[in-house]
């Protein structure tokens, strides 16, 4: 086990379907082959909700890295008791699970840049409880660059073979437009390069996405492509990168999920995470529930590691016992492949 990288991984919002997620994640023996587990959280929340579940994981607080013995079948929570269960109501937003979720985070990040834990993997937070506790950010990706002090860094989704990294993310798509700049565009295929590169993919091939219909159709419907995009992608090529484009999203995301390009370089949110998130959730009618819910985000540019779940806090289903922890599992996985590589 002592070769095996920790990973630190964030309850996130106590009145969400974290908790839960991380108990039944945790259920899973197999994770432990591959690293070294632990919660960053609430011990009374994850203890409420292991009942609920009527899981047969032992939930143990800890104060320190070194007290955790990462046996199977333990849940150890480095505990920062900060949660009211009496107050806390779930499926609710508040300031006080706002502001314990980001507690989380940020102890998290510490806790790697001091080398303690060798990543993190984070749990899905309400960005308007983050925001209501008076952390005005606009998601995990922002807090992260934010207390690393990166200012060159981007939000990776990866589902299967399908890689889709985003030029502009947590902005309204107007904003997003005007953000699209060649310095900008060709820093993200850099990222998109290197990331690729450290999942040990070589010369990997790079789409990159047009940002009006049909990548403009040569100046038609809009500007950015010849003015932004072509000069960036023609930079990156006389960097030795294998980037192609500007490409229309509507054909360029099938010749993806084919094979044909190893990531896609998507200009705005949307663009990005529809057609990841078509592959990765699938929904069962007759159930009413999530037949899966998988894909991963991963915060390239960073000095840390840090994967994400790729879906939110889905307080419809909290506290019910219905949530799907594949993708957590997924991003346990892919954090501990990306700090083994690391060493």
């Amino acid at each position: 086990m002592k070769n095996k990288p920790i990973l630190g991984i964030t309850m996130g919002d106590p009145a969400g379907i974290g908790p839960e997620i991380a108990v039944k994640a945790f259920g899973h023996k197999d994770i432990y082959k591959i690293c070294r587990p632990l919660i960053i959280g609430d011990v009374s929340v994850l203890s409420q909700t292991a009942k609920l579940l009527r899981s047969k994981i032992k939930v143990l607080s800890i104060k320190n890295i070194n007290e955790a013995k990462f046996h199977p079948g333990t849940m150890e929570v480095y505990d920062l008791k900060n949660v009211n269960l009496k107050k806390l109501k779930l499926g609710k937003v508040s300031a006080m699970a706002g502001h314990a979720a980001f507690e989380f985070i940020k102890t998290a990040i510490q806790l790697a840049l001091d080398n303690k834990i060798d990543g993190t993997v984070t749990g899905p937070i309400h960005k308007k409880a983050i925001n209501l506790a008076g952390h005005h950010f606009s998601g995990h990706t922002e807090i992260y660059a934010h207390f690393t002090k990166t200012k060159n860094y981007a939000m990776m989704l990866v589902e299967g073979k399908m890689r889709v990294i985003h030029v502009t993310t947590h902005v309204s798509l107007r904003q997003a437009c005007d953000l699209i700049k060649k310095k900008r565009v060709l820093d993200v295929i850099i990222l998109a390069n290197n990331a690729c590169e450290k999942l040990g993919i070589k010369s990997p091939k790079i789409a990159v996405a047009g940002l009006n219909p049909h990548s403009s159709d040569g100046g038609l419907f809009g500007w950015e492509e010849k003015k932004e995009i072509i000069p960036a992608i023609k930079a990156a090529k006389k960097m030795g990168i294998n980037a192609e484009g500007p490409i229309p999203s509507d054909t360029l995301f099938p010749k993806t999920k084919g094979g044909y390009y190893d990531i896609v370089v998507a200009m705005y949110h949307d663009q990005g995470h529809i057609p990841l998130k078509l592959l990765g959730f699938n929904w069962n009618e007759k159930n009413k529930k999530w037949k899966s819910v998988s894909g991963v985000n991963i915060t390239v540019g960073l000095p840390i590691i840090r994967v994400s779940v790729d879906h939110g806090t889905a307080f419809d289903q909290a506290g019910k016992g219905t949530a799907n922890e594949e993708s957590l599992l997924s991003s346990i996985s892919y954090a501990a492949a990306m700090a083994a590589n690391k060493e």
